[in-house]
Formats: structure tokens, sequence, C-alpha cells
């Protein structure tokens, strides 16, 4: 069906011209102005034609034409008005071949209850700065048919995402995603491939779904002890835990039931840990 001419900076910026877009700062718009940039994403994510790939934040639509000849839909949700009443119109252009495999969704991707259509198997997106660790983590909680998926991020955060237990970068985000998916580093990507040029670096990552732990306790009162434990990083569990336990005494019995040290701290922990302390209070 042939290969649709992917967009470059003059095209991305005369698009932004004509439709009256400004880059929002508060939205963490930062537009992919490379083509080699978005053919990598689509080679490294390993999207099939049995896919329904997942795209939050298109924006012009950069990494939408990339995808749309290797997977059998795009769904697309975008925030911004004028940048999702643009998108099919430039498939439509660019790549009139692949016009039906795209979907548009006009919706915010950290609130959306459930995709439209056919279930998506793969996340691929540039998630904005701001949201990135949010929004992995909703579409991982609320749409269980996502099994993978490839997302480029501030490297900062992509760091954190990946981080293993004792770690500097280990913290919340590390354990929230380490309960849905077991994800990695997929290559650093520099800043000058974006319109505006950010003040940062980017990152990859891969992540691949897995079971989460086996525990008595719901994910909410998972996340509660981890939120707890990260709320005082330098403090051993026996005191960071003391106000969600009830008392510093109360804290230590539950560490103890768990079958963790109360003098430990949570960055050395792992999400099983976790769940083992959610479960323990409940007994």
């Amino acid at each position: 069906m042939g290969t649709p001419r992917l967009l470059g900076p003059a095209d991305i910026r005369a698009m932004a011209g004509r439709l009256g877009v400004r880059p929002a700062k508060r939205l963490g718009q930062n537009f992919v102005i490379d083509p080699g940039t978005v053919r990598r994403i689509v080679r490294l994510a390993g999207v099939s034609a049995d896919d329904v790939v997942l795209e939050v934040g298109p924006g012009f639509g950069s990494l939408t034409l990339a995808l749309l000849p290797h997977a059998r839909k795009v769904v697309a949700v975008e925030v911004d008005r004028a940048l999702a009443g643009a998108l099919a119109d430039t498939v439509a252009a660019a790549a009139p071949q692949y016009a039906g495999r795209l979907v548009v969704v006009r919706a915010d991707a950290a609130r959306i209850v459930a995709i439209p259509g056919e279930r998506p198997t793969v996340l691929v997106a540039n998630l904005p700065y701001n949201v990135a660790v949010p929004v992995v983590l909703h579409l991982l909680a609320t749409t269980p048919s996502l099994g993978r998926g490839l997302v480029m991020v501030q490297a900062e955060v992509a760091d954190r995402m990946c981080a293993p237990p004792g770690s500097p970068a280990y913290g919340v985000p590390s354990v929230k995603l380490a309960w849905f998916a077991a994800a990695r580093r997929a290559g650093p990507v520099p800043r000058t491939v974006f319109w505006p040029v950010p003040g940062v670096d980017s990152g990859l990552v891969a992540f691949t779904r897995r079971d989460p732990p086996k525990t008595t306790a719901s994910r909410d009162e998972v996340f509660a002890v981890v939120d707890a434990a990260f709320a005082q990083r330098r403090k051993t569990l026996r005191a960071a835990l003391a106000a969600w336990a009830g008392s510093r005494g109360e804290a230590e019995s539950v560490l103890r039931r768990a079958g963790i040290d109360p003098g430990a701290r949570g960055e050395t922990l792992g999400v099983a840990d976790f769940a083992r302390m959610a479960a323990a209070r409940n007994t």
C-alpha cells in the first residue's frame, strides 16, 4: 500500500501556523519533528499487523503516520481540540490508503475510562513530560488488553520508571509500574528532535505486562503503603509507616508479620514486599 511521507520540521511549523497552535507548556507539548526518530520508535515497539495501537498525544501526527502502515488500527487520544480535529485530515492528505485504520478520540488520557472500538494491545506514544507516569499507570489499570508498550518520556522520568530497588532513582513510579509490568530503558532520545526544543533529553521505556504479586490486599491498599513509605525517604519503615498503620508500634507489628525488618527503608524493597505489608495490615 506504499509508505506515507512523514512530517518534517517545515511541515509541522506550517501546520501549527495554519491551526493557530502554539505549544503549551502546561500540556507538556513538545512535538517530534524528526522522521528518523518516529521510524525508530515503531521499529523498537515491534508493531505488527495484528496490533491495535493506542497512541496518546499524537499532536500533528508525526508518529501516527509512521505507525499506520504497521498496525491494524491506531487509536489516537488527543486532548487538544485543534490537534484532534486536524489529525484525520492530515492522515487523509499524507496517507489516504491508511485513513481507515485511524480512530481519533478527543479526551484526556489520564482520565479516560474506556477506549472505544477494538481493544488496544500496545501503547506507543510520545508522552507529555508532566503527566507521563500518571497516564501510563492509569491506562494499565483501566485497559487490561494492553500487553506491552514503548513510550518516550523525559530521561529522568525514564530512569525512575525503570529503576530497581536500592538505586538512586527508585521510588513511587518504579514500584507502581512494577505492579503492572516489567520495564526497561530502550534507548536515549536527544532534545534536538523536538519542537520546541525542551530543556532536557528524553528516553524510551519499553514495558511488558505481567501478573501483579499474589496478595490478599487490593491494588489501592498496596499503593497506599507505597505512598506512605516514600513520603519520608530517609526514615525507617517503622517511622515512615506510623501514620499509615496508626502508630509506630503498630507499624512495627505489621512489618514483622510481613517478614520485613522495621529498620529497613522503602527504597530497598520490591513491589512484592509492599504487597506483603498491605496484606499484613489486614490480618
